[in-house]
């Protein structure tokens, strides 16, 4: 941590300086300890996982009630000296007032975006109809605006997360988001050069996230060089943890260590992350 803290203004207007220009990575840390190690690698800017804090919390992604996520949320804020955009899934509500009222709880905890998506969590319906989403994204936006303005809305179109894979569709959610107030946009999803192309080249000014899950696809300069202004990664951080953690866990019941030899940290150094030196006993 460092010793000069930053307050919620700095961090807000660091975060919207980050969007005008480049690429930058904003990974997606799941508590306290992964925000603080993620800050200390030099990463200018985080973003919390729904799924990953679910997940940490003994529940399925989406399945966290409105004032968990809100207290995740400041923790973060308050954790770290680096600006925090908020998961904030569908905000917490179908009806637009709805939307305005949880946005606004999640400006007081500090971050510095947050995301929108317009998804409804309904198998039969899995998408908000585009008039319903946009004034959704309006509601938003005017609680934004009526709090001083400072804190970014990305708009996200989940076309290719809830089995409807149409570029045009999704494109064209997002234009409509753009219209709506949306200061950055998101399709999480796609994946392939001519897929990002289209949606950068249709957002145009407004920058795009990219989310990156797994290691099969570009690299971080390939991905720079389509015009992607930022790259989550959304909840893999988190499924590598438990990936890790679930190997070792199944070797010890059936009664093996083997998971503890492979490449992991001591406890000292685990421990020197947050208190700042080592040699500490061993617990």
């Amino acid at each position: 941590m460092s010793a000069h803290r930053l307050g919620v203004s700095d961090k807000r207007r660091a975060f919207f300086e980050l969007h005008e220009g480049g690429c930058f990575v904003i990974p997606n840390p799941w508590d306290v300890g992964s925000a603080r190690f993620l800050q200390s690698l030099g990463f200018k800017a985080l973003a919390s996982t729904s799924s990953g804090f679910a997940w940490s919390q003994g529940r399925r992604d989406g399945a966290v009630p409105r004032d968990r996520v809100l207290s995740h949320l400041r923790e973060l804020v308050d954790a770290t000296d680096v600006p925090v955009n908020a998961d904030f899934q569908n905000g917490f509500g179908h009806e637009p007032q709805r939307v305005a009222e949880s946005v606004r709880l999640a400006l007081e905890t500090g971050v510095a975006g947050l995301s929108i998506e317009d998804s409804t969590g309904d198998e039969a319906r899995p998408l908000y109809d585009l008039d319903a989403a946009v004034a959704r994204l309006r509601a938003a936006r005017a609680a934004i605006d009526k709090a001083g303005g400072d804190v970014l809305l990305v708009g996200r179109a989940e076309c290719f997360v809830v089995g409807r894979p149409d570029l045009g569709e999704a494109i064209g959610r997002l234009k409509a988001y753009a219209q709506a107030g949306a200061d950055c946009l998101f399709a999480p999803g796609i994946g392939t050069r001519d897929q990002i192309a289209a949606v950068v080249a249709a957002a145009v000014p407004k920058p795009v996230n990219l989310l990156v899950g797994s290691s099969g696809g570009l690299t971080l300069p390939q991905i720079a060089a389509l015009g992607v202004r930022r790259v989550s990664v959304g909840g893999a951080l988190a499924r590598s943890a438990w990936g890790a953690f679930m190997r070792s866990a199944q070797l010890l019941a059936q009664g093996s260590f083997e998971g503890f030899s492979g490449p992991t940290p001591t406890h000292d150094q685990v421990d020197s992350l947050f208190s700042g030196r080592s040699g500490a006993h061993s617990s």
